[in-house]
């Protein structure tokens, strides 16, 4: 029997999880990293409490690491990204020529419209069957250890969800999501959702990074004078950040309904607001946005991202936050918001903070300027919301 050929593309914290679990004898894990030298054949993956006691240890297997995608992209029957989402269309157009019709290609983190993104690469490359999808929110909390190494986990979510251009796949790959979750933890099963902007609009990163951002830079003007000074992410998390994802949350409600009173025949089940999303996914009952970072145990240690500026710590504008969330997550939200005619005041105030702090245009006159680090969908030469819905 032909084993199945999966191929994760970067190497990030989602890898170190993904590896181990998919591990299996009728599979081949493949890995194309930048960073192939720091990369063992075996992966360890530890399940940690919220004490950080290790419950379980996981172990996988890697056939091939590689920065040449010829060398591990030709012959894979699924690719499954794991990295920045503002790397995903750079990375779909390299590995474009070497995929084969009919693979499937999906990403951990659907956010940032990737469906289009391999739209793109199957028009240019003529891969007129490859199946493709996308996985709503990261299915674990997922650290690194060791790079190419060790990776931890807090475990699984209670309810994933994915969706597919072609539904059948996904019960073809049942197993494979099975795999990914339910198996290990008894939790974390797969929900489908009958369509991606659901999940582009389903917003968790896209506004918990860039609204605490912007409420740091307002509260402390984002610099501090020594390291010890700099408030943690999460555990620190304040009325001011809660009231700006609040009113950012409010902006994409704005969008999500209005699309829902366009095109009442199509099911939105799964484009949720940002507590309903916390609550589904942790089967949590927080009821206001700041509990829900201040007492999670996990998120505690996370630090803001800064770096040494002269004599200051200031934000790290090259940091993720802002090439994922601002490009690939409220560009996108403006760009819907606009073609419905939509006022989305807390997402216009963000963009122009981050014009300043980014040093780019991102707006002129209230309207998105056409910049290829964005994400919109005009760069995809999409001008109508039927034809990212539809």
């Amino acid at each position: 029997m032909k084993k199945q050929v999966i191929t994760i593309v970067g190497g990030g914290s989602s890898a170190h999880a993904l590896i181990p679990f998919l591990s299996d004898k009728d599979r081949e894990i493949r890995l194309l990293t930048s960073k192939p030298k720091k990369w063992n054949r075996n992966i360890n993956l530890e399940w940690r409490d919220s004490k950080n006691k290790v419950l379980k240890e996981f172990n996988g297997v890697l056939s091939s690491v590689s920065d040449k995608e010829e060398e591990v992209i030709v012959n894979s029957d699924v690719i499954i990204f794991c990295m920045p989402v503002y790397k995903y269309r750079e990375a779909l157009n390299n590995i474009g020529k070497y995929i084969s019709d009919g693979t499937t290609i999906g990403t951990v983190y659907g956010q940032g419209g990737f469906n289009f993104m391999v739209n793109e690469i199957k028009s240019k490359y003529n891969l007129k069957s490859i199946v493709t999808f996308a996985i709503g929110l990261i299915p674990w909390i997922c650290r690194i250890k060791e790079y190419g190494k060790v990776g931890i986990t807090y475990g699984a979510k209670s309810i994933n969800i994915v969706t597919f251009d072609n539904i059948d796949k996904y019960y073809d790959l049942k197993k494979l999501f099975n795999d990914m979750c339910f198996k290990w933890f008894h939790k974390g099963e797969f929900k489908l959702s009958d369509n991606f902007i659901s999940l582009t609009l389903s917003v968790d990163n896209q506004i918990i990074h860039t609204s605490r951002l912007y409420g740091l830079f307002k509260r402390y003007g984002g610099d501090w004078d020594s390291l010890e000074n700099v408030p943690y992410f999460y555990r620190d998390y304040d009325d001011l950040s809660a009231n700006l994802l609040k009113d950012l949350d409010d902006d994409y409600s704005l969008i999500r309904e209005r699309i829902k009173e366009i095109y009442p025949h199509y099911n939105f089940e799964y484009m949720l607001k940002y507590l309903d999303l916390e609550r589904l996914s942790y089967n949590s009952a927080n009821k206001n946005i700041k509990e829900s970072f201040i007492q999670s145990e996990t998120l505690g240690a996370i630090k803001t991202p800064v770096v040494k500026y002269k004599d200051k710590w200031v934000i790290n504008k090259e940091h993720r936050f802002f090439y994922d969330d601002i490009y690939y997550g409220l560009c996108i939200a403006k760009w819907i918001a606009e073609q419905m005619n939509l006022e989305v005041r807390t997402i216009d105030t963000i963009l122009k903070w981050a014009e300043v702090i980014l040093n780019d245009k991102i707006l002129s006159n209230n309207k998105l300027t056409h910049n290829e680090k964005s994400g919109a969908f005009s760069i995809y030469n999409y001008n109508s919301l039927d034809e990212i819905i539809k």
